[in-house]
Protein backbone atom coordinates (compact mmCIF):
# COMPACT_ATOMS: atom_id res chain seq x y z
CA UNK A 1 0.00 0.00 0.00
CA UNK A 2 2.80 2.27 0.73
CA UNK A 3 4.81 1.53 -2.22
CA UNK A 4 1.49 2.28 -4.44
CA UNK A 5 1.43 5.84 -3.05
CA UNK A 6 4.84 6.51 -3.08
CA UNK A 7 4.76 5.81 -7.03
CA UNK A 8 1.86 7.81 -7.22
CA UNK A 9 3.48 10.52 -5.58
CA UNK A 10 6.22 9.87 -8.02
CA UNK A 11 4.35 10.07 -11.46
CA UNK A 12 2.21 12.92 -9.86
CA UNK A 13 5.97 15.14 -9.10
CA UNK A 14 7.01 14.15 -12.63
CA UNK A 15 3.75 15.36 -14.60
CA UNK A 16 4.08 18.68 -12.24
CA UNK A 17 7.62 19.00 -13.29
CA UNK A 18 7.08 18.15 -17.69
CA UNK A 19 4.33 20.96 -17.35
CA UNK A 20 6.24 23.82 -15.24
CA UNK A 21 9.27 22.73 -18.35
CA UNK A 22 6.43 23.18 -21.06
CA UNK A 23 4.96 26.80 -19.68
CA UNK A 24 8.22 28.29 -19.07
CA UNK A 25 9.37 27.01 -22.32
CA UNK A 26 6.25 29.24 -24.09
CA UNK A 27 6.67 32.02 -22.06
CA UNK A 28 10.14 32.12 -22.83
CA UNK A 29 9.44 32.03 -26.87
CA UNK A 30 6.63 34.31 -26.42
CA UNK A 31 9.12 36.96 -25.04
CA UNK A 32 11.58 36.49 -27.32
CA UNK A 33 9.59 36.34 -30.25
CA UNK A 34 10.02 39.63 -32.47
CA UNK A 35 8.31 41.45 -35.23
CA UNK A 36 9.91 40.88 -38.50
CA UNK A 37 9.93 42.86 -41.99
CA UNK A 38 11.36 41.66 -45.30
CA UNK A 39 14.08 43.63 -46.85
CA UNK A 40 16.48 43.76 -49.72
CA UNK A 41 19.90 42.91 -48.72
CA UNK A 42 23.04 42.07 -51.22
CA UNK A 43 23.47 38.57 -51.74
CA UNK A 44 27.24 38.71 -52.02
CA UNK A 45 29.77 41.37 -51.73
CA UNK A 46 29.09 43.87 -55.11
CA UNK A 47 31.76 46.53 -56.06
CA UNK A 48 30.65 50.60 -56.49
CA UNK A 49 29.83 51.21 -59.33
CA UNK A 50 27.75 48.36 -60.42
CA UNK A 51 24.56 48.09 -61.69
CA UNK A 52 22.03 46.09 -59.97
CA UNK A 53 20.60 42.68 -61.08
CA UNK A 54 18.85 40.21 -59.78
CA UNK A 55 21.50 37.79 -58.66
CA UNK A 56 23.01 39.90 -56.64
CA UNK A 57 19.47 41.22 -54.71
CA UNK A 58 17.86 39.16 -52.03
CA UNK A 59 15.01 40.01 -49.44
CA UNK A 60 15.67 38.64 -46.23
CA UNK A 61 13.83 39.20 -42.64
CA UNK A 62 15.04 42.17 -40.74
CA UNK A 63 13.67 43.24 -37.31
CA UNK A 64 10.96 45.26 -37.34
CA UNK A 65 12.15 48.28 -35.07
CA UNK A 66 15.22 48.05 -36.37
CA UNK A 67 14.92 48.65 -39.88
CA UNK A 68 17.52 51.35 -41.30
CA UNK A 69 16.34 54.43 -42.87
CA UNK A 70 16.13 54.43 -46.46
CA UNK A 71 15.85 50.44 -46.99
CA UNK A 72 13.91 49.13 -49.78
CA UNK A 73 11.65 46.53 -49.25
CA UNK A 74 10.81 45.01 -52.79
CA UNK A 75 13.53 44.43 -55.38
CA UNK A 76 11.40 45.92 -58.19
CA UNK A 77 12.20 49.48 -57.60
CA UNK A 78 16.01 48.60 -57.38
CA UNK A 79 15.89 46.84 -61.02
CA UNK A 80 13.71 49.13 -62.70
CA UNK A 81 13.13 52.64 -61.63
CA UNK A 82 10.26 54.34 -62.11
CA UNK A 83 11.44 57.53 -63.76
CA UNK A 84 14.44 56.00 -65.86
CA UNK A 85 13.15 52.37 -66.43
CA UNK A 86 16.85 51.11 -65.38
CA UNK A 87 18.55 49.64 -62.26
CA UNK A 88 20.26 51.51 -59.31
CA UNK A 89 24.08 52.02 -59.49
CA UNK A 90 26.25 51.27 -55.98
CA UNK A 91 28.07 54.54 -55.36
CA UNK A 92 30.02 52.41 -52.33
CA UNK A 93 30.83 48.53 -52.08
CA UNK A 94 28.52 46.55 -50.10
CA UNK A 95 28.88 43.38 -48.33
CA UNK A 96 26.85 40.08 -48.50
CA UNK A 97 23.88 40.11 -46.10
CA UNK A 98 24.18 44.50 -45.61
CA UNK A 99 21.15 45.99 -46.49
CA UNK A 100 20.47 48.17 -49.80
CA UNK A 101 20.28 51.96 -48.97
CA UNK A 102 18.88 55.02 -50.63
CA UNK A 103 21.92 56.62 -49.56
CA UNK A 104 24.47 54.39 -50.71
CA UNK A 105 22.80 54.66 -54.27
CA UNK A 106 23.63 56.76 -57.03
CA UNK A 107 21.62 59.70 -58.33
CA UNK A 108 18.27 58.13 -60.56
CA UNK A 109 19.57 58.01 -64.40
CA UNK A 110 23.02 57.35 -63.27
CA UNK A 111 24.72 54.56 -65.74
CA UNK A 112 27.11 52.03 -64.10
CA UNK A 113 31.34 52.84 -63.92
CA UNK A 114 33.44 55.00 -62.68
CA UNK A 115 31.33 57.88 -62.70
CA UNK A 116 28.77 56.91 -60.80
CA UNK A 117 30.45 57.38 -57.66
CA UNK A 118 32.08 60.74 -58.48
CA UNK A 119 30.28 63.44 -55.85
CA UNK A 120 28.55 66.17 -57.33
CA UNK A 121 30.74 69.12 -58.69
CA UNK A 122 34.06 66.83 -58.78
CA UNK A 123 36.18 65.64 -61.48
CA UNK A 124 38.14 62.01 -62.03
CA UNK A 125 41.74 62.45 -63.50
CA UNK A 126 44.17 60.34 -63.73
CA UNK A 127 48.01 60.41 -62.78
CA UNK A 128 50.75 58.32 -64.01
CA UNK A 129 53.16 56.48 -61.59
CA UNK A 130 55.46 53.66 -60.48
CA UNK A 131 56.25 51.38 -57.63
CA UNK A 132 57.87 54.50 -56.22
CA UNK A 133 55.48 57.61 -57.19
CA UNK A 134 52.55 55.59 -56.46
CA UNK A 135 53.66 54.73 -52.72
CA UNK A 136 54.38 51.03 -53.55
CA UNK A 137 51.15 50.51 -53.92
CA UNK A 138 49.97 51.16 -51.00
CA UNK A 139 47.41 54.53 -52.71
CA UNK A 140 44.71 51.95 -53.27
CA UNK A 141 40.80 53.25 -53.73
CA UNK A 142 39.57 55.08 -50.85
CA UNK A 143 42.70 56.23 -49.70
CA UNK A 144 43.42 59.89 -49.39
CA UNK A 145 46.86 61.43 -50.89
CA UNK A 146 48.86 64.62 -51.14
CA UNK A 147 50.35 66.10 -54.39
CA UNK A 148 53.93 66.39 -54.24
CA UNK A 149 55.43 68.20 -57.12
CA UNK A 150 59.46 68.87 -57.79
CA UNK A 151 60.30 71.94 -60.13
CA UNK A 152 62.52 74.98 -60.76
CA UNK A 153 61.25 77.70 -59.12
CA UNK A 154 61.27 80.74 -61.39
CA UNK A 155 60.44 83.15 -59.07
CA UNK A 156 64.18 82.82 -57.93
CA UNK A 157 65.91 83.64 -60.92
CA UNK A 158 66.40 86.84 -59.93
CA UNK A 159 68.19 86.32 -56.75
CA UNK A 160 70.97 83.89 -58.32
CA UNK A 161 70.77 80.37 -60.01
CA UNK A 162 67.97 78.52 -61.01
CA UNK A 163 66.37 76.59 -57.64
CA UNK A 164 65.12 73.45 -57.81
CA UNK A 165 62.07 73.15 -55.30
CA UNK A 166 59.81 70.67 -53.79
CA UNK A 167 56.47 71.47 -52.31
CA UNK A 168 53.16 70.23 -51.58
CA UNK A 169 50.39 71.67 -54.21
CA UNK A 170 47.12 69.64 -52.90
CA UNK A 171 46.30 68.00 -49.86
CA UNK A 172 43.35 65.18 -48.93
CA UNK A 173 42.75 64.37 -52.14
CA UNK A 174 40.38 60.50 -52.62
CA UNK A 175 42.09 57.69 -54.84
CA UNK A 176 38.95 56.63 -56.86
CA UNK A 177 40.91 53.83 -58.54
CA UNK A 178 44.32 52.33 -59.16
CA UNK A 179 44.46 51.62 -62.94
CA UNK A 180 40.71 49.85 -63.72
CA UNK A 181 40.00 48.84 -60.36
CA UNK A 182 38.03 50.49 -58.18
CA UNK A 183 37.32 48.02 -55.54
CA UNK A 184 37.95 49.56 -51.84
CA UNK A 185 37.63 46.37 -49.69
CA UNK A 186 41.21 45.00 -50.56
CA UNK A 187 44.23 46.05 -48.03
CA UNK A 188 46.95 44.46 -50.05
CA UNK A 189 49.48 46.69 -52.29
CA UNK A 190 49.44 46.76 -55.58
CA UNK A 191 52.17 48.30 -57.94
CA UNK A 192 50.44 50.10 -61.03
CA UNK A 193 50.83 52.57 -63.58
CA UNK A 194 47.52 54.92 -62.96
CA UNK A 195 46.42 56.39 -60.23
CA UNK A 196 42.64 58.25 -60.81
CA UNK A 197 41.99 60.79 -58.55
CA UNK A 198 39.01 63.05 -57.29
CA UNK A 199 39.26 66.56 -57.44
CA UNK A 200 37.64 70.06 -57.81
CA UNK A 201 37.85 71.98 -61.64
CA UNK A 202 40.86 73.85 -59.95
CA UNK A 203 42.26 71.03 -58.57
CA UNK A 204 42.15 69.10 -62.15
CA UNK A 205 43.56 72.76 -63.35
CA UNK A 206 47.02 72.27 -60.88
CA UNK A 207 47.67 68.71 -61.26
CA UNK A 208 47.71 69.11 -65.11
CA UNK A 209 49.89 72.44 -64.76
CA UNK A 210 52.16 70.85 -62.24
CA UNK A 211 52.39 67.85 -64.62
CA UNK A 212 53.94 69.97 -67.41
CA UNK A 213 56.48 72.07 -65.63
CA UNK A 214 57.80 69.04 -63.20
CA UNK A 215 57.46 65.26 -62.15
CA UNK A 216 54.69 64.55 -59.37
CA UNK A 217 54.89 62.09 -56.44
CA UNK A 218 51.94 60.71 -53.82
CA UNK A 219 52.33 61.25 -50.52
CA UNK A 220 49.55 58.82 -48.65
CA UNK A 221 47.87 60.29 -45.85
CA UNK A 222 46.06 59.28 -42.47
CA UNK A 223 42.43 58.36 -43.44
CA UNK A 224 40.66 60.39 -40.22
CA UNK A 225 44.09 62.91 -40.91
CA UNK A 226 41.56 66.36 -41.76
CA UNK A 227 44.78 69.11 -40.62
CA UNK A 228 46.19 71.10 -43.58
CA UNK A 229 50.07 71.15 -43.80
CA UNK A 230 51.05 74.97 -43.94
CA UNK A 231 54.73 73.96 -45.37
CA UNK A 232 56.82 76.85 -47.98
CA UNK A 233 58.50 73.97 -49.39
CA UNK A 234 61.92 73.23 -49.75
CA UNK A 235 64.80 74.36 -52.27
CA UNK A 236 67.88 72.47 -53.15
CA UNK A 237 70.17 75.41 -51.00
CA UNK A 238 67.90 74.42 -48.17
CA UNK A 239 68.11 70.52 -48.30
CA UNK A 240 72.09 70.84 -48.84
CA UNK A 241 72.98 73.30 -45.62
CA UNK A 242 73.44 72.37 -42.08
CA UNK A 243 69.91 72.43 -39.83
CA UNK A 244 69.49 75.94 -38.44
CA UNK A 245 72.14 77.54 -40.84
CA UNK A 246 70.40 80.52 -42.18
CA UNK A 247 69.90 80.31 -45.90
CA UNK A 248 72.81 81.97 -47.69
CA UNK A 249 72.22 85.38 -49.47
CA UNK A 250 73.69 85.78 -52.86
CA UNK A 251 76.45 88.73 -52.80
CA UNK A 252 75.64 91.50 -55.23
CA UNK A 253 78.00 94.48 -55.91
CA UNK A 254 77.41 97.50 -53.79
CA UNK A 255 75.14 99.74 -55.67
CA UNK A 256 77.35 102.86 -57.13
CA UNK A 257 76.40 106.64 -55.74
CA UNK A 258 75.23 108.17 -58.63
CA UNK A 259 77.34 111.35 -59.39
CA UNK A 260 76.14 114.91 -61.24
CA UNK A 261 78.50 116.26 -63.99
CA UNK A 262 77.71 119.68 -64.42
CA UNK A 263 79.30 121.17 -67.61
CA UNK A 264 80.66 124.72 -67.28
CA UNK A 265 81.48 127.47 -70.23
CA UNK A 266 84.66 128.95 -69.43
CA UNK A 267 85.11 132.06 -72.14
CA UNK A 268 88.82 133.48 -72.72
CA UNK A 269 89.03 136.83 -73.59
CA UNK A 270 91.05 137.03 -76.69
CA UNK A 271 93.38 140.32 -77.26
CA UNK A 272 93.38 141.35 -80.67
CA UNK A 273 96.62 143.18 -81.90
CA UNK A 274 95.84 146.43 -81.94
CA UNK A 275 96.49 147.73 -85.91
CA UNK A 276 99.44 148.75 -87.07
CA UNK A 277 99.16 152.81 -87.79
CA UNK A 278 100.36 154.72 -91.46
CA UNK A 279 104.11 155.27 -91.08
CA UNK A 280 105.73 158.25 -93.66
CA UNK A 281 109.64 158.46 -93.59
CA UNK A 282 111.07 161.93 -94.13
CA UNK A 283 114.64 162.74 -94.97
CA UNK A 284 116.24 166.43 -95.31
CA UNK A 285 119.82 165.92 -96.13
CA UNK A 286 121.40 163.68 -93.71
CA UNK A 287 118.52 164.12 -91.10
CA UNK A 288 115.56 161.49 -91.06
CA UNK A 289 112.78 161.72 -89.46
CA UNK A 290 109.14 159.85 -89.70
CA UNK A 291 105.57 160.57 -88.88
CA UNK A 292 102.81 158.53 -87.93
CA UNK A 293 99.23 158.80 -89.24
Amino acid sequence: MRNTRALLMIVISVGLGLAAVLLASRWVMQQTTVASTRVVVASKSIDLGTKLSPDVLQLRDWPAGSVPEGAFKDTGVLLKDPKTQDARVLRVTLQQGEPILESKLAPVGTQGGLSAVISEGKRAITVRVNDVIGVAGFALPGNYVDILVNTVDESAKTQGPEKTISKIVLERILVLAIAQEVSRDESKPKVVNAVTLEVTPEQAEKIDLARSVGSLSLVLRNQIDTASAQTTGVTKQQLLRPDGAPEPVSERPAARTPVTVRKQTVRRAVTKPAAEKEKVEVIKGVERSSHEF
